[in-house]
């Protein structure tokens, strides 16, 4: 199983870091910075919202250390400033209510403006321990294995998790 390099994985431990990850807004400028640096006026298109928001949104990220400034580039007489995540995953060690409900919001954005048809699909499975642990070191696989096309290739989101309803273990 592949890993990234640890400089690649910013740890998410600080209240400026939760809070920024609190809002579904955010948490797609993140998305669609994955696909590397952008200004605020392709990201407002990109996620059909408008320049003012994303700018304040960007704001918030910046504060909390998760974009940063990628420089700026003169085009027709202006100025483009350029953002950028400042690591290319996330590592959230005690997620948060309201961090996961944006998350969870900010897919359900992202389903909606989907230009095909997605796969969603929740099951629920009595598993042990043991075959729960199993099945999640799996999935983790098949993701992190997962190799990618080059770019000019559509994006396509990956959310996967495998987690225990709560009042049902033993």
């Amino acid at each position: 199983m592949s890993h990234e390099p640890d400089e690649d994985v910013q740890r998410i431990s600080t209240s400026d870091q939760h809070t920024a990850l609190a809002h579904p807004t955010r948490q797609r400028l993140l998305f669609a910075l994955s696909g590397g640096p952008s200004t605020i006026s392709r990201l407002a298109v990109q996620l059909g919202v408008n320049k003012g928001s994303v700018s304040h949104h960007l704001k918030v990220l910046c504060e909390a250390g998760l974009v940063q400034d990628a420089g700026t580039r003169t085009v027709r007489g202006g100025t483009e400033k350029y953002y950028r995540r400042s690591a290319e995953r996330l590592a959230v060690a005690h997620p948060r209510a309201d961090g996961t409900a944006a998350l969870f919001g900010a897919v359900a954005q992202e389903l909606d403006r989907s230009p095909v048809g997605h796969l969603l699909t929740l099951r629920h499975i009595h598993l042990s321990p043991a075959k729960a642990a199993r099945l999640a070191k799996a999935l983790a696989a098949l993701v992190d294995e997962t190799e990618e096309d080059p770019e000019g290739e559509p994006v396509h989101g990956l959310l996967v998790t495998l987690y225990q309803q709560a009042g049902s273990g033993r």
